[in-house]
């Protein structure tokens, strides 16, 4: 991992996120792996125009290690791996404090906009997406 294409954001849990067991439901952790690809993807695009390209999720994995409860300080880190043809792995990292609590792999495949068919990643995309060291 190249720490310079590392993409970090916080945020707090909320009682909406805490299940009958009193901690974050692990729905919310995929929410959280999407919502974190999402702000990535927009960050990378913030100087270009695309409009016209959408991700669509293919694949995820993911391991529960620890777990969050109301209140707590999340962090969440996620950085793009290997990218090529149409799709590209994004992996997601989860803390609290310097504690995993939980890891991700997913699989995402870029679509054309308007015909909802995949497309392939051009240079440009590529370059923006791309872990370079």
């Amino acid at each position: 991992m190249n720490l310079s294409k590392v993409f970090t954001t916080t945020r707090v849990v909320v009682s909406e996120e805490i299940d009958n067991l009193n901690h974050v439901n692990n729905v919310v952790y995929v929410q959280w792996v999407q919502d974190i690809a999402t702000l990535h993807w927009q960050h990378l695009v913030k100087d270009i125009n695309a409009d016209h390209l959408i991700w669509v999720l293919v694949k995820h994995e993911i391991d529960y290690i620890g777990q969050a409860v109301l209140n707590d300080e999340i962090t969440l880190k996620t950085w793009v791996g290997e990218t090529k043809g149409v799709k590209s792995v994004r992996h997601v990292e989860i803390f609290k404090e310097d504690k995993l609590l939980a890891k991700s792999k997913t699989t995402w495949c870029l679509l054309d906009s308007k015909t909802l068919r995949p497309t392939r990643i051009t240079e440009e995309i590529f370059n923006l997406l791309s872990p370079s060291e």
